[in-house]
C-alpha cells in the first residue's frame, strides 16, 4: 500500500535509504536483503541520528509509520523502518507488537525467550502455533509513505536451539526444515523468513513512490 504526495525531494537524497533501527542485527539483516537496490543505505549511527521513536502504536503498521516518518523527517532522507512481532496462538496473539518489551524494559533476548517458554509451559506441542509478521514502512521526508508486509508459520519449541539470528529466533520452529530460526545461516533465514518476505516487497514499494 502506498499514500503518494508530490515528490519535493533533490536528486543527491534521492540515493540514500536510512535503516531506521539501533538493532546492529536488523542492520545486518537489511544490509544483506537490500544489497541490490540502486541506493546507499546508511544508519542513523553513521548520520549522528540520536532521535528515539516511543512506539506508541496499537499496530505494527502504525509503531512502522510513526518510525519511518519521524526519521525521515529528521534525517531529510528517505526512510525505511520496520516493526515485527511474535504472535502465539495459544496466548491469544500476544506478544504481538510488545514482543521486544514482553519480558519487560531492558530485559534481554534471553530473558524474554525464557519468559515466553514460561508463559506456555504445560501447552502441548500441537498447540504451540505461532506467527513471526513483519511491518516495513519507507518514507519520504514530503510525506509519502508505502508499506510492506510478510509473515512466517511455526511453532514454539521446548528449548532454545541455535546460535544465529537474534530475539525469540532460537525457539521459532520450523517443521518442514527441523530447524528453528536460530539454525539457519543468514542467508537461509533471509530466504525463508518474514522479514525476507517483507524485503521483498520494498524496491515495488520504492517504486510505486517514484523512487
Amino acid at each position: 500500500m502506498v499514500i503518494p504526495k508530490e515528490s519535493h525531494l533533490s536528486g543527491d537524497l534521492l540515493h540514500y535509504l536510512l535503516l531506521a533501527t539501533n538493532n546492529k542485527a536488523k542492520v545486518r539483516e537489511y544490509r544483506s536483503l537490500l544489497q541490490t537496490l540502486p541506493f546507499r543505505l546508511v544508519t542513523l549511527a553513521e548520520r549522528g541520528i540520536t532521535l528515539e521513536v516511543d512506539e506508541v502504536g496499537e499496530s505494527l503498521e502504525e509503531n512502522a509509520r510513526l518510525k519511518a516518518m519521524l526519521l525521515s523527517g529528521e534525517s531529510r532522507l528517505v526512510a525505511l523502518a520496520d516493526d515485527s512481532g511474535l504472535e502465539v496462538d495459544a496466548l491469544g496473539g500476544e506478544p504481538g507488537r510488545l514482543s521486544a518489551r514482553y519480558a519487560g524494559e531492558g530485559a534481554s533476548d534471553r530473558d524474554r525467550v525464557n519468559y515466553l517458554l514460561s508463559r506456555l509451559e504445560g501447552v502441548p506441542w500441537e498447540r504451540r502455533s505461532a506467527s513471526f509478521r513483519c511491518v516495513i514502512a519507507v518514507a519520504t521526508p514530503d510525506g509519502r509513505l508505502g508499506f510492506c508486509y510478510g509473515e512466517r508459520r511455526g511453532l514454539i519449541f521446548l528449548e532454545p536451539k541455535g546460535e544465529e539470528g537474534f530475539g525469540y529466533d532460537p525457539i521459532f520452529y520450523l517443521p518442514e526444515l527441523d530447524k528453528t530460526m536460530a539454525q539457519l545461516s543468514l542467508e537461509e533465514k533471509n530466504r525463508i523468513s518474514h522479514r525476507g518476505q517483507a524485503a521483498s516487497e520494498v524496491p515495488r514499494v520504492l517504486a510505486e513512490l517514484g523512487l
